[in-house]
């Protein structure tokens, strides 16, 4: 009786019996989340406050090979990875596979809850679990993601879609089309046109008609000064990282800059989402020159982070591809002998790392699950 009056004193409006439950749920969760999380330690009073934002970047793909990789070629202190105070692991299977997929990743990572492979932020009997971007966007604050994928791709779908299964890209789009986020940043355009369509629907009048500008080009975005902001830069996935240049790290700040209007705050969803296909492809320059674009956006945003001191980064990945190995290498020259075991994902713990106000809570080993439910709590949702 106490967890329902709390639940109903709630600000949000709770409009089925089904929404009830799940928040009911999700405190349990949290309760559990906060209560295996790290003791303040040595956290300076800074990070003790509460954050006003939040950027949870993800690797896709990215685990500590990857990451050791990136350290090594970016000759060691010049690392971003290196920046960060508190880091941990993550465990990443799914409710169903020991190998979890993107979209029961990018669910887990958004929501707090563990979904079946192919899932997006769809549970057992078609519950449709709440993100914590529309918790944000409850508490007044902006939202977007950016990503170097497809914006119908598995994860940043996590960020606003229910589909039980991740390549309804129909239904994705009309989702993204409705959905609350105020800017949206990667490729795909062809989902959008008609032509390409079973339903023969237009998602793009939809997002015109609730007032956001639709660019198809970086000088189009870089110029954009409104409000509402969509940014479809390529007709299907977009190019690898040396032939598409710096674009993930320039749609990143182009979003902090929009979001950051917002007096109430943000929550950014940030994806380095090649790595992942790099390493699906066995190919290491390509691995090499994802994480190279990976830590020019990292460096951009946690320079950010510090100016601004209210914005609480997490960088995670939603698994491991390749089974990578780095059996030699030179630290002084940058060099890595990368070896592949195969090329799908591996079950294997990935990295967290943290800055910023509350930072000391993503320390040691955690549920991928929990590290929404961690952001839930310190940003009061």
């Amino acid at each position: 009786m106490i967890l329902l009056s709390l639940l109903l004193s709630c600000p949000l409006l709770l409009s089925s019996c089904e929404e009830l439950l799940q928040m009911g749920e999700a405190a349990a969760v949290l309760d559990a989340a906060m209560a295996d999380a790290p003791a303040a330690g040595d956290a300076t009073e800074e990070e003790m406050v509460m954050p006003k934002n939040v950027i949870l970047i993800i690797g896709d793909g990215m685990g500590v090979p990857q990451v050791y990789a990136s350290v090594v070629a970016a000759r060691g202190d010049n690392s971003a990875f290196l920046r960060f105070p508190y880091s941990g692991f993550s465990r990443t299977y799914s409710r169903n596979k020991y190998r979890t997929d993107s979209s029961a990743g990018g669910t887990a990572l958004t929501t707090g809850h563990k979904v079946d492979n192919y899932h997006v932020n769809w549970g057992p009997d078609s519950a449709r679990y709440r993100t914590i971007f529309d918790d944000a966007k409850s508490a007044g604050m902006s939202t977007g993601f950016v990503v170097t994928s497809s914006v119908v791709d598995a994860t940043p779908a996590s960020t606003y879609g229910h589909v039980p299964y991740r390549k309804m890209f129909d239904t994705l789009s009309l989702q993204m089309a409705q959905c609350g986020h105020d800017v949206m940043m990667g490729g795909g355009r062809k989902y959008f046109r008609p032509e390409n369509r079973k339903d023969g629907l237009r998602p793009l009048d939809t997002l015109a008609k609730r007032g956001y500008t639709v660019v198809n080009t970086l000088d189009s975005m870089t110029r954009f000064s409104g409000e509402k902001l969509v940014a479809l830069l390529y007709d299907g996935d977009p190019l690898t990282a040396p032939a598409r240049g710096d674009v993930l790290r320039r749609e990143a700040m182009k979003a902090i800059a929009l979001l950051g209007r917002n007096p109430e705050g943000f929550a950014l969803m940030i994806e380095g989402s090649q790595i992942d296909w790099a390493c699906h492809n066995n190919d290491s320059a390509y691995m090499r020159a994802e994480l190279a674009d990976f830590e020019l956006m990292l460096h951009a945003v946690l320079d950010f982070a510090q100016r601004d001191g209210q914005t609480l980064v997490v960088v995670t990945a939603d698994h491991e591809t390749g089974g990578v190995t780095l059996p030699d290498g030179d630290i002084e020259k940058g060099q890595n002998d990368v070896r592949y075991l195969w090329g799908s994902h591996t079950g294997c713990m990935v990295p967290v790392f943290a800055v910023g106000p509350g930072a000391h809570y993503f320390s040691g080993i955690m549920e991928n699950t929990d590290i929404p439910m961690r952001i839930r709590w310190l940003m009061g949702f």
